[in-house]
């Protein structure tokens, strides 16, 4: 009984700092992935934005066919007027421009940009950029895409820093066994 008492308390703070380190690598790569989802779209709402701010008509900034946001891992872009209606999109969620929530237009009307997930409908998770423009019209640029990808990606690297980790624990396990045989041996 003894042997199991001194087994545990030298495994145990092993476990919790492996479990620390491990639950810290996972979360810094899932937030590195998710923020770079972003990228893209951050470009191309802060161009669309400076060229309707230099009069440029929405429709004009928009491509002929649009996609269906739904299905497509393509970004696309919705361009809003002051008041939150879609003005042009190269994205339709079932066959209408996706809205946003008014509070997004809220936020960017107080802080210029709003970076978020958006979830138009269950099972549908978008990687979102916000921004404002001003000039003879002001309005809103959108610019999203689907983080379908970014997910999975994130899913598969949580199961490797799970086995990993799963592997971690075993391995201590058997070596602080191992040290706490050899040394109640050398001491008797």
């Amino acid at each position: 009984m003894n042997l199991f008492k001194n087994i545990l308390r030298a495994w145990l703070p092993l476990v919790v700092v492996m479990t620390g380190v491990c639950g810290l690598i996972y979360l810094t790569t899932q937030q590195i992935l998710r923020m770079n989802a972003n990228d893209p779209q951050i470009q191309i709402a802060e161009d669309t934005a400076i060229s309707l701010e230099i009069g440029e008509k929405p429709a004009t900034l928009i491509t002929k066919n649009p996609l269906d946001i739904a299905t497509s891992l393509a970004p696309f872009l919705v361009v809003y007027n002051e008041q939150g209606i879609p003005q042009a999109s190269s994205g339709l969620l079932h066959g209408d421009s996706p809205e946003m929530p008014v509070g997004v237009f809220q936020y960017v009307k107080e802080h210029g940009e709003d970076r978020i997930t958006w979830q138009p409908e269950p099972g549908l998770r978008m990687a979102v950029v916000v921004v404002g423009y001003g000039g003879e019209q002001s309005g809103f640029v959108m610019v999203g895409r689907s983080l379908r990808e970014v997910e999975k990606r994130i899913d598969q690297f949580g199961m490797i820093v799970l086995v990993a980790w799963l592997a971690i624990l075993v391995a201590t396990l058997v070596l602080v066994i191992f040290l706490e045989v050899v040394c109640i041996n050398k001491s008797i």
